[in-house]
């Protein structure tokens, strides 16, 4: 196991051993079906569905690899069974006010599972590095290209995060 923990939630990697099974047992069979087809054909050198075949299955072998490091360094954090605290750490769903007044709610999740569109925010985003430890009502900084932006802490939750 490396050093550096890749935290995630159960959905996040249950995400990744999904990708994971698709790419070795449905994707990749396929592509070398393809391939060997293509290479019973004859020449290779001007045989598009040879050269396309070899770049995905590359492409697929990379990706496996990585996939599976990565899980293989996972520390899997459910939210859920945590105990219950107002501080802030992995995991959490926070509501917070922004300092122009708008209230947000971000999720704490692995970097393998951000969303922006669902407000899933990276451990190590700078956010959730202002927010990590901070307690339910504190105020916090947040250094910005705009400048320094105090945010307000309003409620912290783990609760499941899908």
């Amino acid at each position: 196991m490396s050093e550096i923990k890749n935290y995630m939630t159960p959905a996040g990697h249950a995400a990744l051993q999904n990708e994971l099974y698709q790419l070795v047992n449905k994707e990749r069979p396929e592509i070398v079906q393809i391939v060997n087809w293509a290479a019973s054909n004859g020449d290779r050198s001007e045989n598009g569905d040879y050269l396309y075949g070899k770049r995905r299955m590359r492409e697929i072998d990379r990706r496996i690899r990585f996939l599976t490091k990565r899980l293989q360094d996972a520390v899997v954090v459910n939210p859920e069974t945590r105990e219950p605290t107002d501080q802030v750490f992995f995991a959490a769903t926070v509501t917070l006010e922004r300092g122009n007044g708008a209230e947000q709610t971000v999720r704490i999740v692995g970097e393998d599972e951000i969303d922006a569109a669902h407000n899933k925010i990276s451990w190590k985003s700078p956010l959730a590095r202002a927010l990590i430890k901070a307690r339910e009502g504190d105020s916090v900084w947040l250094n910005t290209p705009e400048g320094r932006e105090q945010i307000e802490i309003l409620a912290v939750e783990y609760i499941k995060i899908d």
